[in-house]
């Protein structure tokens, strides 16, 4: 089995080191000059200078005005694509006339400082223009010298404070912070000899084990991100890192090293959704119409196994070397024996080659994690699909054409109906339930949040991560229910810190208003000024109960949990889901299973990447299949009528 690192990922694993990015707003009056840079205004110098009837770059800066695309497109613009427009010869020196800037416009620059910018006009007067901007590798105003923030595996961002966090010696790691670098594009370092360098863009790192202190090497420094490769010599331990810029060092920041602690890298970075894997013979990247096959053998990415003393830790080796951590990889479940694991040749990129079990059922989200020595990786998905090609998933009701489609769309309506029956620790309630949001930004590509039946994800977050989507409420006008005990009329949500409609409609069901065999229930809606009008009806006849609810109340992490059940809607899914928190942030699991299983087990390998305490939350959940439905105004609508458990249990 080949493990030689296949060329054709190397582009792909380079553009997903992730790069900070700092964002503000600015007003700028006539004869005011922008540094994109930082965020400080002058009469002259900076990126930019807003005349009244231009705007003119200043100096080297270069800019080139996409056009009209409004706060959706600006969202969607990346990096890459700014450097594509630059590849493209399109930036100039050239001002742009203030008759093309209006509100929404967008533009993109290269600042004087070597960074990738782009802008967005969200108001103008006849002697001001406001700018929303966003500068990939800027300061943001700096600091007085070096400050760490954050220090994570470049792959899995797994948070301190949780269990299943460390930094492995020969790892990939990221340090964010602020004041860590000089100003420039972050470009990735080579690791042909002489290798990738331990001093970039003036910085350098310092880390300091147990006595021993080693010095990283780096692919790439930017002001609010360094990119390193942890030496294979730091011992494991806890210990302090540094850097220093400029002349100055930052305050010691912890950093926590282990023997190993894997991470699998995604198709958009974040450490959660869709996996990067390749062909061994192609080097194809695996996605959601070009589907593994079961029984096929795949090539995983990532960082993290552990100390590669064969190989070098700054300079790339054409006979890469085997780390012989004790690895298992679960494929939907089920375990698996690497044919290969070790260093990739890459310095810091590991390379996992594993055959997909021939009894792993397909779908669109096959969850895949690992567990290196001891500790518990990230989980990433993978489609999988008999004969490769395109997924299909059952569960999700949806295929792969279907899924690049939403994530290829900068905005999305969508509505959900449900008529739900809920038990939240002994506490009955039902209710009806229309939700009809906008939605920019869609996470649909990346796969976050998406699981295949019969598997189990697990979520990671804290103090410092937030999402990319952004919702607005639509307005359906007039709704209401109908079942076999009358038609009820649904109010409105309000939110006081919503301007608009939220996009929520409720109404709390009385006892008894849904049968105990269930029943018919139709929901109608005379359409507003978002959403046109609609009728849609739903059968739910077979409620579930959760049979061993009441002797679960505490987890035990490293054994497993398992929940029973009894009934549910025929041909439908389980959904089992869990979180818990600690000071370090929180996290939480999802798992699918067929309702006529009538149990399920949460691995411990899920469990073990959740922090231990009281207070924990454990649900299960089971719904009809959900009935398609249009309207005026949507992409999508579902129905749907389900019943929904949880308890508090402790997690030990």
């Amino acid at each position: 089995m080949s493990h030689r690192f296949n060329r054709s990922a190397v582009v792909i694993l380079a553009a997903l080191f992730p790069i900070a990015a700092f964002s503000q707003t600015a007003t700028l009056s006539i004869g005011t000059a922008l540094s994109l840079d930082t965020g400080t205004t002058s009469t002259s110098g900076g990126d930019i200078l807003w005349s009244g009837t231009a705007m003119k770059p200043q100096g080297n800066a270069t800019a080139f005005n996409v056009g009209n695309g409004g706060s959706a497109e600006f969202g969607q613009l990346t990096q890459a694509s700014i450097e594509e427009f630059a590849s493209l010869s399109l930036l100039s020196n050239s001002a742009i006339p203030a008759s093309s800037l209006t509100t929404g416009d967008i533009f993109v620059a290269l600042t004087n400082g070597k960074n990738y910018s782009k802008v967005l006009v969200t108001g103008t007067s006849g002697t001001s223009i406001t700018l929303q901007y966003t500068t990939y590798g800027g300061t943001g105003g700096g600091s007085g010298g070096p400050t760490i923030t954050g220090v994570q595996n470049n792959y899995s961002y797994i948070l301190p404070g949780f269990p299943n966090y460390g930094i492995a010696p020969a790892a990939l790691f990221i340090i964010t912070g602020s004041g860590l670098s000089s100003p420039g594009t972050a470009v990735l370092q080579s690791s042909a000899s002489p290798g990738i360098p331990t001093t970039l863009n003036g910085a350098s790192i310092s880390v300091t084990v147990n006595g021993v202190t080693t010095h990283p090497g780096l692919y790439y420094a930017i002001p609010t991100q360094l990119a390193a490769v942890l030496p294979s010599g730091t011992p494991a331990g806890t210990g302090t890192i540094t850097v220093s810029y400029n002349g100055a060092t930052s305050a010691a920041a912890t950093i926590q090293v282990v023997a190993s602690a894997l991470g699998f890298d995604t198709y958009y970075g974040g450490g959660t959704g869709l996996g990067v894997a390749t062909s061994p013979t192609t080097g194809a990247l695996y996605n959601y119409t070009n589907s593994a096959s079961p029984g096929s053998t795949i090539v995983l990415w990532g960082s993290g196994l552990g100390a590669d003393p064969a190989d070098s830790d700054t300079v790339f080796t054409s006979t890469p070397h085997a780390v012989n951590v004790p690895l298992t990889v679960y494929i939907g479940g089920i375990a698996v024996t690497p044919g290969y694991q070790g260093a990739s040749g890459y310095p810091g990129v590991n390379q996992i080659n594993v055959t997909i079990p021939a009894s792993v059922q397909p779908g669109c989200a096959v969850a895949i994690v690992a567990i290196s020595g001891s500790v518990v990786s990230n989980t990433v998905t993978l489609p999988v699909n008999a004969g490769g090609g395109t997924c299909s998933d059952p569960a999700l009701g949806i295929n792969g054409t279907q899924l690049n489609t939403l994530g290829g769309m900068s905005t999305y309506n969508y509505g959900s109906v449900a008529i739900f029956q809920s038990n939240a620790t002994g506490q009955n309630e039902a209710f009806a339930s229309v939700i009809f949001l906008n939605e920019q930004g869609t996470e649909s590509a990346s796969g976050y949040g998406l699981v295949s039946i019969g598997n189990c994800i697990v979520i990671e977050s804290g103090p410092n991560v937030s999402g990319t989507v952004t919702t607005t409420g639509l307005d359906a006008g007039n709704l209401s229910v109908t079942g076999p005990s009358g038609t009820l009329q649904m109010t409105a949500i309000s939110n006081p810190q919503v301007s608009g409609p939220t996009g929520e409609y409720e109404a709390t069901l009385p006892n008894g208003w849904i049968p105990a065999n269930g029943g018919s229930f139709t929901f109608t809606g005379t359409g507003g000024k978002n959403v046109g009008a609609f009728t849609v009806s739903i059968s739910y006849t077979n409620p579930l109960t959760w049979t061993n609810q009441n002797s679960i109340a505490t987890v035990t992490r490293s054994q497993g949990v398992t929940v029973t059940w009894t009934g549910g809607e025929s041909s439908s899914y389980v959904y089992i889901g869990g979180s818990s928190s600690s000071n370090a942030g929180s996290a939480s699991f999802t798992c699918y299973a067929p309702v006529s299983a009538g149990t399920f087990t949460v691995p411990s390998y899920v469990l073990l990447a959740l922090p231990a305490g009281p207070n924990g939350f454990l649900s299960l959940e089971n719904a009809t299949t959900p009935v398609s439905f249009s309207a005026t105004g949507l992409n999508s609508g579902a129905a749907f009528a389900g019943i929904s458990f949880s308890i508090s249990p402790n997690y030990q």
